[in-house]
């Protein structure tokens, strides 16, 4: 093979994952600025309503990544049908994605609106912000059918190669999220432009505002996204029926479920970190709460690459092309490292600047810039992480990412933190220590595996 022939297929290969990942990219992107938005506007009705929002954003996180989990397993299949040209199987599996959906999004919104009362409880909030924090919950989750149906499918259509779309769809969500904000959240206000009053219409519904705002977008992206899926032209599911195929879901289950029980686990422990930071006080939790907004940023590069890997290596697996699994990993890798290590650069150098923009508290700043700074010298370690495990979820090995990742969330940062915090009194610094020490567990044990090349499945 001649050096200007590999050079051409360098090229392609790298453009057919920035394909894929460049809308992921700007649509965690957008999700992130709303969330950023959405937090410095929670944040200017004072601490206690930070506290009270970001209590339950664990809890968020164990919804959503439990969804997220189920539909990983309707992504291995519907990329794999759609890399061996099998579009009909890729229907049927859209089918049972919508099936899926609905039940799943009823059991969500039953579960979540039966505990909104006791979430506060479990996790430790003060009693004076109980009340608040019980609202916000239960605004925000009353929505879970259309959420789930935007999770669901928003996957089948990456799985088969539409990134764009669920972009176009996420970007509209965060607009809608944003203007509701400022028509919720606040009271009707007089402003000045450009020498003339201008009332502002305000319904000055404060936090529970916040969750308003985000329950309408939420549940207008989701029935948005059932309605492109339904006109896709490759993975429509209309005319599929909505009964049980036990041909689609075994293969999906297979995948999903130790996906869910890690996503389960995982969420499960980061409720019962935040749990523990909680107890802090409510320094120690605003600058948590913020400095998790932060991080989340610098972290789309990874996670928008990591989608591109699964749908990919997914799609090889399927064409039974070892050439072109070879091609794809040899790139991942060195394009995720590079861009990690240019946004843990600039998250260490803006860190203050940034915690700034959400509390005007010093105490507050200070703490959430020192733990930024020390995770942000591990994110280039995470990202070989999330490429690895990107690369196996396309290829439906789902189960030693379970056992590494409970590994390392129960017996390293739980287990670290709780010591720290609960028996050694230390703070909130020690608490990220012990999620930067996970963090490198993960790095070690992922790398091991790629380099083993136990991950693919045309190797063996």
């Amino acid at each position: 093979m001649t050096l200007g022939k590999l050079s051409g297929e360098t090229r392609a290969t790298l453009g057919a994952i920035l394909a894929l990942a460049w809308p992921t990219m700007l649509e965690q992107m957008m999700q992130s600025a709303v969330q950023y938005i959405d937090t410095a506007m929670v944040g200017s009705l004072g601490t206690q309503a930070t506290a009270a929002v970001g209590a339950t954003s664990t809890i968020g996180w164990l919804v959503g990544s439990s969804i997220t989990a189920f539909s990983i397993g309707f992504l291995a299949v519907i990329a794999r049908a759609c890399g061996a040209g099998d579009q009909e199987a890729a229907r049927r599996a859209a089918g049972q994605a919508v099936l899926s959906a609905l039940v799943i999004g009823t059991v969500m919104t039953l579960a979540t609106t039966a505990v909104s009362g006791v979430i506060p409880v479990w996790m430790q909030v003060e009693p004076g912000i109980r009340g608040m924090t019980s609202r916000y919950f239960l605004i925000l989750y009353l929505p879970m059918l259309p959420r789930t149906a935007g999770i669901i499918f928003g996957t089948a259509l990456r799985a088969a190669g539409d990134t764009r779309t669920p972009m176009k769809v996420g970007l509209l969500v965060n607009c809608v999220n944003v203007v509701l904000n400022f028509l919720l959240i606040y009271p009707a206000r007089t402003v000045s432009l450009w020498g003339r009053a201008v009332t502002i219409p305000g319904a000055g519904m404060g936090v529970a505002g916040a969750a308003a705002a985000s329950a309408v977008a939420f549940t207008w992206g989701g029935l948005r996204m059932t309605r492109v899926l339904w006109r896709h032209p490759v993975i429509s599911p209309r005319g599929q029926s909505l009964r049980p195929d036990r041909s689609i879901l075994a293969p999906c289950l297979r995948v999903a479920l130790p996906n869910m029980l890690q996503r389960f686990g995982t969420s499960l422990g980061y409720v019962a970190f935040a749990a523990m930071i909680n107890s802090l006080g409510e320094v120690a939790a605003a600058a948590h709460t913020i400095a998790n907004t932060v991080e989340s940023a610098f972290y789309i590069p990874g996670y928008g690459m990591q989608t591109a890997a699964a749908t990919l290596t997914g799609n090889a697996y399927g064409a039974g092309d070892e050439g072109r699994m070879k091609s794809l990993t040899s790139m991942f890798l060195p394009v995720e490292v590079a861009l990690m290590c240019l946004t843990g650069g600039a998250l260490f150098l803006s860190a203050p600047t940034l915690m700034g923009l959400f509390s005007s508290s010093g105490e507050v700043i200070a703490l959430g810039s020192t733990v930024l700074r020390m995770v942000a010298v591990s994110e280039p370690l995470y990202g070989v992480s999330i490429i690895v495990e990107g690369m196996m979820m396309g290829v439906g090995r789902t189960r030693t990412p379970f056992v590494y990742n409970i590994l390392g969330m129960w017996c390293v940062r739980i287990a670290g933190t709780f010591l720290c915090t609960q028996v050694l009194g230390y703070g909130l610094i020690s608490a990220w220590a012990c999620m930067i020490a996970h963090n490198g567990l993960l790095f070690l044990l992922y790398l091991r595996m790629y380099l083993s090349g136990r991950w693919d499945p045309l190797r063996n």
